[in-house]
């Protein structure tokens, strides 16, 4: 008994630290363009507190390809910056975000 549970605790260390070490792309719809029920497009707020999702920007392997856009943020990475009603509230962070984001001139979305 004391050999199986040997042999499985690194495995279970081991899938604990891959679950840990995802970022939001597990987490993120590619057929809604939703992440946890929001839809990704439309105004966003930039907070420094109690954010809907914490980002941070990346050059390479992105969750979220995003768009700024000054009207119509109607499709999925298409995001206009507001300081009122936004339809969701973003907190760029360094570590641990929700989602990774690259800011593009055009093709947003999700790969």
């Amino acid at each position: 008994m004391k050999k199986i549970l040997i042999g499985i605790v690194p495995v279970i260390i081991m899938l604990t630290l891959t679950t840990v070490g995802n970022s939001g792309h597990d987490k993120v719809s590619k057929s809604g363009c939703t992440y946890k029920g929001i839809k990704l497009c439309g105004n966003v707020q930039i907070v420094n507190s109690f954010p809907d999702i914490k980002v941070r920007v990346v050059t390479s392997f992105p969750d979220l390809k995003v768009q700024t856009v000054n009207s119509f943020p109607d499709k999925c990475g298409k995001w206009q910056f507001v300081t009122s009603f936004p339809d969701f509230k973003i907190q760029y962070v360094d570590s641990f975000p929700d989602l990774k984001i690259m800011f593009v001139n055009s093709f947003p979305g999700i790969d």
